[in-house]
């Protein structure tokens, strides 16, 4: 067994919750701009303190003129948007307590979270959100109201609530402490039932100022420059809501992108120019892939090929100084880099922007090449880790002393402690107080103060924290070889022409993997070889493609023994999608769900 703490920056906080700030900041400030809202133009429009303060303060109202009352739960099903940060707000300001609920859940994810959660009302953000909990609302019998944000909720509360006191509010916002109860989020799922982690306003507040504390270079912006950042991660997932949380407290301007696909990310990035933003690897993988092409197009590919190594070594030259193991940059190197920051490392900056230098990094692990590629380039990604049970970051990379390919030291106040089994465990103000009317799976969960992640991990010399897998899902051989999957995924997954994959085994004789493939960069990649685009069912026939794959195979496979590593693979013809139940709403794989749907291929492999 080993542990590192690293002491708590301050003390958790003793009074108030989360709204106080809104209210806080709009007394202190009144005329800063504190969000930005989207227009159809593509523009954006600021709200100052004292206009979001106002917002917050007539939806409040609203609310209780509904009647939802202290302790209350009430839904949140949308997309990120500006008024689902003001739901939040205002519903906190009431002392009630929100349950965000993924815009893509079915009717029986719904069901299965608004019943358990005994929520009293919900706000969905259009009439297909409204119709899913419709053909479920029989069940619910304590739903009593659903607000549709297209057809003008925000105002018609405001306007309901309009003859309501200041005072009535205020005092319903000064009878929340920090040990009430601010949100229940669920997980996501990969092995069950959701479970709501109930989080309190404490949690939320200690986690989110350790985090702009700790990482000041990423939440104070240089000179001239107010920090802003751009938030298009999921609200329904903790690493969202902590993003949230962490930009209105730290008085970062926050605008919000409901479409992470590259069409409309990258034009939102470049017209609202963030100084920092936080993604899931995913998102750097496109960015980087949208690079890739886009100088393949141009016939520069040898450049920008060029361009990455001499980013990787540069970033990783200065990585070694850091840490006391390299003088950091040869002269040459430095040549180097300073020709390829105009030719290449400039133009990528300029897609996010042009301002962002640091980014943070959650929800998956991330490859590490990638992660010093984009350091290399100007733009210092911060990998972390955590779950919902941990109200997001429970480790970070330190900015002083980033080292890639792990997720960091503990977050300040936090302690990680590496079972004799391998297991992660995790302490700390910001771990949650059990789940939601399962008081039986917070005890399992919970042991001693410390959280039984069910991650598996190890704390290097260092004491940087490595997450290596999860424990239930370890894969055993018919031969009895152990091994996790998720270091072999993630390193096919990192070519560019990959998507998903999922490696399988349990029980058989050797390890294989099923593959599905990314059809934006397989367009490109089969327009730039002068190939026609044939149906999905041709294409995972194609042996120039089948080539590809098994490069990404076997530069995998260099990561473990022979007996661990794949031996043969098959490309599937479909992605695996949320909407067939192959994967959660936070795009984890459902690996039960996959190897059933795809039993008669998985036996082929092994034929």
């Amino acid at each position: 067994m080993r542990e590192f703490t690293v002491p708590p920056l301050d003390a958790p906080p003793q009074v108030g919750g989360l709204a106080d700030t809104v209210f806080d900041h709009a007394r202190q400030d009144p005329g800063r701009a504190v969000l930005s809202r989207g227009d159809a133009a593509g523009g954006w429009r600021d709200v100052t303190a004292a206009e979001f303060r106002d917002e917050v303060l007539a939806l409040a109202k609203g609310l209780i003129s509904q009647g939802v009352r202290f302790g209350d739960r009430v839904a949140l099903m949308s997309r990120t948007r500006y008024e689902w940060t003001l739901f939040d707000f205002a519903i906190w300001t009431v002392g009630a307590q929100s349950v965000p609920v993924y815009p893509t859940s079915s009717a029986d994810q719904v069901l299965w979270i608004l019943h358990d959660s005994e929520v009293t009302a919900c706000v969905v953000e259009h009439e297909d959100h409204a119709m899913t909990v419709g053909s479920v609302v029989g069940r619910l019998p304590l739903l009593k109201r659903l607000w549709q944000l297209d057809t003008d909720a925000v105002a018609r509360l405001a306007e309901s609530g309009a003859h309501i006191d200041d005072e009535v509010v205020h005092r319903h916002r000064r009878a929340v402490t920090p040990d009430s109860t601010a949100t229940v989020v669920y997980t996501s799922g990969t092995t069950g039932r959701p479970k709501g982690c109930v989080l309190t306003h404490a949690n939320l507040m200690f986690e989110t100022d350790t985090l702009a504390e700790r990482w000041g270079p990423v939440f104070h912006a240089g000179p001239g420059e107010e920090p802003a950042t751009l938030l298009f991660l999921p609200l329904a997932h903790v690493f969202g809501r902590m993003v949230e949380v962490a930009a209105v407290r730290s008085r970062v301007r926050l605008a919000h992108q409901p479409d992470l696909r590259s069409s409309a990310l990258l034009p939102a990035l470049a017209s609202y120019r963030p100084t920092f933003f936080l993604a899931v690897p995913y998102v750097f993988e496109k960015i980087y892939g949208a690079a890739r092409r886009g100088a393949e197009r141009e016939g520069r590919a040898g450049s920008f090929d060029k361009a990455v190594e001499v980013a990787v070594r540069y970033a990783e030259a200065l990585e070694h100084r850091a840490f006391g193991l390299g003088p950091g940059p040869s002269a040459a190197l430095r040549v180097q880099h300073q020709f390829f920051e105009r030719a290449v490392y400039g133009k990528i900056r300029a897609a996010l922007g042009g301002r962002a230098r640091h980014a943070m990094s959650g929800g998956s692990a991330m490859d590490r090449r990638l992660g010093l590629f984009f350091a290399g380039a100007g733009v210092t990604v911060f990998e972390g880790y955590g779950l919902t049970e941990t109200t997001g970051a429970a480790t970070g990379n330190p900015p002083e002393r980033t080292k890639y390919g792990t997720v960091g030291h503990p977050v300040p106040g936090t302690a990680v402690r590496i079972a004799d089994d391998g297991e992660v465990w995790l302490r700390g103000p910001q771990v949650f107080s059990g789940y939601h009317a399962d008081p039986e799976a917070g005890a399992a969960a919970l042991r001693g103060g410390w959280l039984a992640t069910g991650d598996l991990g190890a704390l290097d010399d260092d004491d940087y924290l490595t997450i290596t897998g999860r424990k239930k899902e370890i894969l055993v051989t018919s031969g009895g070889k152990s091994l996790s999957p998720v270091p072999l995924e993630d390193r096919v997954r990192s070519h560019p022409l990959v998507a998903q994959c999922i490696v399988v085994g349990n029980d058989r004789p050797h390890v294989a993997a099923l593959v599905t493939v990314d059809q934006e960069a397989v367009d490109h990649w089969l327009a730039m070889r002068g190939k026609p685009a044939p149906a999905p069912a041709e294409l995972v026939r194609d042996p120039d493609l089948e080539r590809e794959i098994r490069r990404a195979v076997v530069a995998a496979n260099t990561l473990v023994s022979q007996a661990e590593s794949i031996r043969t693979f098959r490309i599937l013809a479909h992605p695996f999608t949320e909407e067939h139940g192959l994967l959660t709403p936070s795009l984890k794989l459902k690996r039960k769900a996959i190897e059933a749907a795809y039993a008669a291929e998985v036996a082929a492999l092994y034929r």
